[in-house]
């Protein structure tokens, strides 16, 4: 039987049953796991699909490394066992799902069921188009989500630079970013369920949960900034831009002289003198065409070949060294080998060098949040165990020989 380390953590003791498949869903248990939750992953006999992905080595997929980290994995056919299911739901605070809309009750475990057995327990519900509304049943991924949510529309080249289609960003944009929408959502709900002892502003709590309903779609509608309200004043639709912010100048991704690019953002107009200053054109800086944000943003055009022909004189370290010297915010594009070796991500903690008992050493990455004192390397326990290692010790431990 395998113990787990002893977790720690703003969330040390707060139990969570992930019923997860893929991204979103296990990707909120994450996010909760790494601040100390209890997460006990359901996992069908084999394990999750998410095991066949990617890179193998030792006949384990590196990604799980990750996606189970700090997790109990436990296998259960919940078509045979929701009783098994239910008992670990009658012991926890929250349960995350993200199958589609009905599965859970044709597992006979939907929401009344499970507050019948735990009337605290919170429901955070992930699907592609959410419990509700006339798509509803339609089956969606995270590429999905970015379409219809819009974001997708936004990342290709302006019309008539390339008959290609908008590209994707390269990760599982929807399924992350409903996920982290789901874990607010749960601490949200248990904070009002709980109450505060708060001293200056007591508050008494439900002591109920709350269901959760986050769709992928809606997810990536949150990330429009202001476009709704731009088209609701006068029909106006925000159109791809390529790598330049159509509202400030100058702002873009400009070509070196080995074939790498440089991420410029010249934005302000204490910056945008900077900036030609160091390319060594300060006489731009004083042109009246170029005065204010609005102004460059008229005649970006101009000031992206202008800076352009200086960057593909430099490499991309001279000319962000540069750049960087005068006190404009510049970087190349990093790809996972230089996001590997960078001294700030080291010394950040963002990445981490960890043993993996499955597939040895390995990296991963750091929390986003960091806790005052406390050393980031605290917040991995464990790497993704192997399906169902921890099976016996929540059956026969956490839910006690009587219920097993």
């Amino acid at each position: 039987m395998i113990r787990p380390k002893p977790r720690t953590g703003p969330l040390a003791g707060l139990k969570v049953v992930e019923l997860g498949h893929y991204i979103a869903g296990p990707f909120c248990t994450r996010l909760l796991a790494d601040l100390g939750a209890e997460v006990i992953k359901v996992e069908p006999p084999g394990g999750d699909p998410i095991r066949g992905w990617g890179a193998q080595k030792n006949g384990h997929a590196v990604w799980f490394s990750i996606h189970g980290r700090n997790k109990l994995s436990v296998e259960l056919d919940l078509k045979r066992q929701p009783d098994v299911a239910l008992r670990l739901a009658a012991r926890a605070d929250a349960l995350v799902e993200n199958f589609r809309p009905g599965q859970l009750e044709r597992l006979g475990l939907g929401p009344d069921v499970l507050h019948a057995a735990n009337p605290r327990l919170v429901i955070a519900r992930i699907s592609g188009y959410g419990q509700s509304g006339p798509y509803r049943d339609k089956p969606a991924f995270g590429a999905i989500g970015e379409a219809m949510g819009g974001v997708r529309h936004l990342t290709g080249y302006p019309p008539g630079v390339t008959d290609l289609p908008p590209p994707r960003a390269g990760i599982s944009l929807a399924d992350d970013l409903a996920g982290m929408f789901a874990a607010v959502g749960v601490l949200a709900a248990v904070y009002q369920r709980d109450g505060s002892a708060s001293h200056t502003h007591p508050r008494e709590g439900t002591a109920r949960g709350r269901i959760i309903d986050v769709s992928l779609v809606e997810s990536l509608l949150s990330l429009m900034e202001g476009m709704l309200p731009e088209y609701a004043l006068d029909g106006r639709i925000r159109q791809p831009a390529g790598a330049a912010i159509p509202t400030a100048a100058p702002s873009n991704t400009y070509p070196t002289a080995e074939g790498k690019w440089l991420c410029v953002a010249g934005n302000s107009d204490l910056i945008f003198r900077r900036l030609m200053a160091a390319i060594g054109r300060p006489e731009l800086a004083d042109d009246p065409r170029y005065a204010t944000n609005r102004d460059r943003c008229g005649h970006a055009a101009e000031l992206d070949a202008v800076i352009a022909a200086w960057t593909r004189a430099r490499t991309a370290a001279e000319a962000e060294a540069a750049l960087e010297a005068a006190e404009v915010p510049a970087s190349r594009l990093y790809d996972i080998a230089d996001i590997a070796a960078d001294a700030h991500f080291r010394a950040r903690g963002a990445v981490q060098e960890v043993d993996d008992p499955l597939i040895g050493r390995t990296l991963h990455p750091g929390p986003a949040i960091h806790l005052d004192a406390e050393a980031p390397e605290s917040v991995i326990g464990w790497t993704g165990p192997a399906a169902g290692a921890h099976t016996d010790y929540v059956l026969h431990t956490l839910l006690g020989p009587a219920q097993a």
